[in-house]
């Protein structure tokens, strides 16, 4: 290799280690940052949209709620964690009538996914009341179930839980026969026939050389998508309690057939018709979002 290009590989080396990122802390994130040569802050969506947003964070995977509520930074392009179905890890459960809900309590992680909920309800002309749950947040990409939040209460026919990431996972897989799981990600795609964009690589205005950072983001999707078996073995390692061979088979199905990592022409659609509803519903204010894509 020439002295130049050694250069130039090194430099960006360290303008890696350098960059200040973080990424939520879900199994749903592993195809997107796994193997990233720096070190990465791993947190909750909510934290990290407050982090990147005062500038203690560079570049974050992070909701994408944070980008239509301040839409100043630059999004990494065809690069998400989207669905275009049920995506299994954003659920409502509940027994009963949907109808007979009076009151959810909600995964206060997740800003996205709360606002989905109020516009999915909304749609539907239903108005529970929404209370936010106790936070009992932990550490670690991938962490046990009972990291997240505390269900203080199980559903019962007049109430429901709003369930994210590998809580609701978890959730799911312990009390599969016991409630019904109002799948978000479905539901928006009865709606709007679009897919749904969950979370966004974001990097602030002030990062130079914001281009390299989003080609190297897209060569790691690229990369772990490609060697899905090796990633799959990671997630069991460090993922929710359930035996290793049905821990494998689900997240192989759930990375393949559930989730979708790109964020193309129908993503950015269903990002524009949820910001459309946001401003409907009254969750944002009308103003101009603009992507700007690198």
């Amino acid at each position: 290799m020439p002295a130049r290009d050694l250069v130039r590989r090194d430099r960006r080396a360290i303008q890696e280690r350098m960059l200040r990122i973080g990424c939520v802390k879900y199994l749903n994130a592993l195809p997107l940052i796994r193997g990233w040569p720096g070190e990465v802050d791993f947190d909750h969506p909510s934290a990290l949209c407050q982090r990147v947003a005062i500038g203690e964070l560079d570049v974050a995977l992070v909701s994408s709620f944070e980008f239509l509520r301040n839409p100043l930074y630059r999004i990494v392009d065809d690069v998400s964690i989207s669905s275009d179905g049920p995506v299994y890890s954003v659920v409502l459960a509940h027994c009963g009538e949907l109808s007979d809900i009076q009151e959810i309590e909600l995964d206060p992680a997740s800003q996205t996914s709360i606002n989905l909920l109020r516009c999915l309800l909304a749609e539907l002309g239903m108005n529970p009341q929404l209370e936010s749950a106790t936070k009992t947040f932990g550490a670690g990409v991938g962490s046990p179930p009972q990291d997240g939040f505390a269900v203080a209460n199980l559903p019962t026919p007049h109430s429901g839980q709003l369930l994210i990431g590998d809580q609701a996972i978890a959730f799911r897989q312990r009390h599969a026969g016991e409630f019904q799981f109002w799948d978000l990600g479905e539901q928006w795609k009865n709606l709007t026939g679009l897919p749904f964009v969950y979370a966004l690589w974001l990097i602030r205005p002030e990062v130079v050389d914001a281009k390299s950072v989003a080609q190297r983001l897209r060569a790691l999707r690229d990369e772990n998508l490609t060697n899905l078996d090796d990633l799959v073995s990671d997630s069991v390692a460090g993922g929710v309690e359930q035996d290793s061979r049905s821990m494998t088979e689900f997240l192989t199905q759930y990375y393949s057939e559930h989730l979708r990592f790109s964020f193309g022409e129908a993503e950015k659609q269903g990002l524009e018709h949820f910001a459309h509803l946001c401003v409907r519903h009254c969750v944002l204010p009308r103003r101009d979002r603009t992507f700007t894509l690198v």
